[in-house]
């Protein structure tokens, strides 16, 4: 199939798992800032999105867009590093038109999968998994209902080092978003002088707003501002 055997093909996977996973970093981004006016709204919304099915559902098809993207950048990695041969080892000054992002999007996916996983451990486990298979009760909380998320984000961030990692995480997420965003829908076919520079100016205005409300969470409830 061209979509795997071909390196076009891998692009346009990419692409589209990419631009997939950044429709769903909105959608969490606007849910995370319904914390800082309401806790109850937030709650409610976090008890729609616990252990129904179609919840289950979206959770393993988000896993499967992550696993299919993070393939994909492995495979690409590695047949860019092919064909550059020994050429890679060469020590060149980087290009005023390549972005640094650009350089080190290999290097942001892991970082961003790692602080995936620290976020899963803290969130999820103590959420879905945890309304699942403990009974109701966060993981790490046993005072704590899994559909408060509330509350778990409240004790998650009273810890400062949680701040700092997220930040960081943060940082990398924007780098690897805004270059992924306009180098993927220029993939699938948005290019052209004009709207090229459109495309990558509202791909960095768009990664910095989506960042920026979740930083906001973040360090609102790292401050204490929290009830």
């Amino acid at each position: 199939m061209w979509l795997t055997q071909s390196s076009i093909g891998r692009k346009v996977v990419m692409s589209v798992t990419g631009l997939a996973l950044i429709l769903f970093m909105t959608f969490h981004a606007c849910m995370n800032v319904v914390a800082i006016f309401s806790g109850e709204a937030y709650n409610t919304i976090c008890e729609m999105l616990g252990a129904n099915w179609y919840a289950i559902v979206a959770t393993a098809g988000l896993g499967a867009l992550v696993a299919a993207h993070f393939v994909f950048a492995v495979i690409l990695t590695l047949q860019n590093r092919k064909a550059r041969g020994a050429s890679r080892y060469a020590v060149t000054d980087r290009p005023n038109t390549v972005e640094w992002s650009s350089q080190n999007m290999f290097v942001l996916g892991v970082i961003i999968c790692l602080g995936m996983l620290l976020h899963l451990g803290q969130f999820w486990l103590n959420m879905m998994y945890a309304e699942i298979f403990n009974g109701g009760f966060a993981i790490c909380y046993n005072d704590v209902m899994a559909h408060d998320g509330y509350e778990l984000i409240k004790r998650t961030f009273a810890n400062p080092i949680n701040v700092v990692l997220y930040l960081v995480w943060f940082v990398a997420i924007w780098f690897h978003m805004t270059h992924g965003m306009w180098s993927g829908l220029q993939t699938l076919g948005a290019s052209g002088k004009t709207w090229f520079s459109r495309i990558k100016c509202i791909s960095y205005v768009y990664s910095t707003i989506i960042m920026a409300l979740f930083a906001i969470v973040v360090l609102y409830f790292g401050l204490g501002c929290a009830e």
